[in-house]
């Protein structure tokens, strides 16, 4: 009798052993992307393997399906921003021509308003697009060690012209600071913030600074505008949301939303406080290390 079980045990730990060689085999080819149902036998499979093997099934089919979708989003995605780039550059294009003309008060302000529709519309598209790109996993963010001052310099610089034009100061402080970010989408992302606070600020100045923690680089966008209310905070960072008072002003409501996307794509956040009629704050939390909001 003792033998008999013995033996029993010793077939039992075989067989146990075969089944799970085949289960490993099978994750390892589903994890290669190589899974088919094709290979392997119904016949010789327990029922954890058939279950098994029916979900791998199932999720291989699902990951192609997710694949074939991301494809076509990405084509569409594609054929957006080729078909509508040259209509609306001519737009902007002519516009520009007809301005340079003589033309009545009442002409100009229509061309006026074209060129500045033409304008929206074309960063409306640009945004969805790279917002599109994000989401869609198109375009991964890559973060590397980063010196931030070479940034705010150039966001400085694209958008200084636009700051005078409306009689306003705009100036970022010296910095040192790194943060492990990908350098063109934090650009985006502060550009689309420092953009917003000209728009809302009538008059004044738009500060750029860095505050330098242990594990975060804060970069501060203070400006001396219309200010938002306390109960907007968290609204302001929806798509396309526009508060009551700014309605009437230029914008889409999709840049703050993009910056922070791209910004918690990086493992940092965005904060606001601000005070009606005096001002606002954006902080722009940065991380020195990747990944460092999931250890948090």
């Amino acid at each position: 009798m003792m033998l008999a079980a013995c033996v029993i045990v010793i077939l039992h730990k075989r067989s146990t052993e075969r089944t799970l060689d085949r289960v490993e085999k099978m994750l390892g080819s589903a994890i290669n992307g190589v899974f088919s149902e094709d290979s392997y036998d119904e016949g010789r499979l327990s029922k954890l393997e058939s279950e098994l093997s029916d979900f791998l099934r199932i999720s291989s089919l699902s990951a192609q399906n997710i694949k074939n979708e991301r494809d076509k989003i990405k084509s569409l995605i594609s054929d957006i921003s080729h078909q509508t780039k040259t209509p609306i550059s001519n737009l902007l294009l002519y516009s520009e021509l007809l301005e340079k003309g003589e033309l009545s008060p009442e002409s100009r302000d229509s061309v006026e308003t074209i060129h500045a529709q033409a304008e929206k519309l074309r960063f409306l598209i640009d945004s969805l697009v790279k917002l599109s790109r994000l989401e869609n996993g198109i375009l991964a963010l890559e973060p590397r060690m980063t010196p931030l001052g070479p940034i705010l310099a150039d966001v400085t610089a694209e958008l200084t012209g636009k700051a005078q034009a409306k009689g306003l100061t705009l100036l970022a402080a010296d910095t040192v600071a790194q943060a492990e970010i990908d350098g063109k989408w934090t650009r985006e992302a502060i550009v689309n913030i420092v953009d917003n606070a000209i728009k809302y600020t009538r008059e004044g100045q738009v500060l750029i600074d860095t505050v330098e923690y242990e594990m975060f680089v804060e970069v501060r966008i203070k400006d001396t505008g219309i200010g938002i209310p306390e109960e907007e905070y968290a609204k302001v960072f929806k798509r396309f949301y526009r508060g009551g008072d700014v309605k009437n002003e230029e914008g889409v409501g999709i840049g703050l939303y993009l910056a922070r996307e791209i910004v918690a794509g990086e493992g940092g956040y965005i904060t606001v406080s601000s005070v009606v009629g005096k001002g606002t704050t954006f902080s722009v939390f940065l991380p020195k290390k990747a990944g460092i909001t999931d250890r948090l």
